[in-house]
């Protein structure tokens, strides 16, 4: 599934003319922005690949919370998050995992070396303060061919000034420079995190971008960038 997070990446909008599109739709000028969509995004946040399997909120070093009856609804989804997320990446080798003295289902974890090279981490501000949103990224697009290019237009809206009009773009992309933790462990991976399986070398992907036409005839995109996976623990939902 594709992590549509507008609010955890900031994006400058891609604005282009529409004139030469609109029609015609010329596919291989679809295909360069795209491309730059998820180029740009990787060099603006620093993150290792387009593909970020979400642990939670936390900061390493890291030591297990037990859950309390006190809990609020997002702290308790965290918690669940954690307690699927951190044990398997320990076992991939991301984490180390040592248990807490005198509570033997409590655990300390940290980054290992190979985790430090594919963690991305980014701060968001919270009401008791900063959360740590972590994650490992891995799997960079490259974009092959866009298939097909769809029009759809909406009736005028009550309050809107103008119609509005997306451009659904079809397309087909490989991803490159797979680590082995993936390649060794994607039954694994796939079994906690379920909405999207671990992409692999030498395989061939379809996904679909929608770009929004604004007034005066311009495209709009700011969508492209890492799809974020979260493991099956806690609330399969963005908002915390």
């Amino acid at each position: 599934m594709k992590q549509k997070n507008s609010k955890f990446i900031k994006l400058l909008a891609l604005l282009i003319a529409v004139s030469s599109l609109v029609g015609c739709y010329n596919k291989e000028e679809f295909k360069r922005i795209i491309q730059n969509g998820y180029d740009e995004a990787r060099a603006n946040t620093k993150v290792k690949g387009d593909f970020c399997y979400y642990l939670g909120v936390l900061k390493f070093p890291y030591t297990d919370e037990p859950k309390l009856d006190e809990d609020s609804r997002w702290k308790t989804w965290n918690k669940e998050d954690l307690a699927v997320s951190l044990p398997l990446f320990a076992e991939i080798g991301l984490l180390s995992r040592q248990p807490v003295e005198g509570q033997s289902e409590l655990y300390h974890y940290d980054l290992t070396d190979l985790g430090r090279e594919y963690l991305y981490q980014y701060v968001e501000k919270g009401v008791s303060g900063p959360l740590h949103h972590t994650q490992f990224c891995y799997g960079p697009i490259v974009v092959e061919r866009v298939t097909d290019v769809t029009k759809n237009e909406y009736t005028r809206a009550q309050g809107y000034s103008y119609n509005k009009v997306n451009l659904d773009v079809y397309y087909e992309y490989h991803v490159i420079d797979v680590p082995n933790w993936v390649i060794n462990n994607q039954d694994k991976l796939n079994a906690v995190y379920i909405q999207t399986k671990a992409r692999l070398p030498r395989k061939t992907y379809k996904d679909i971008v929608t770009f929004n036409v604004g007034k005066e005839g311009k495209l709009y995109q700011d969508t492209l960038g890492y799809k974020r996976i979260k493991p099956v623990g806690g609330a399969q939902s963005d908002k915390e």
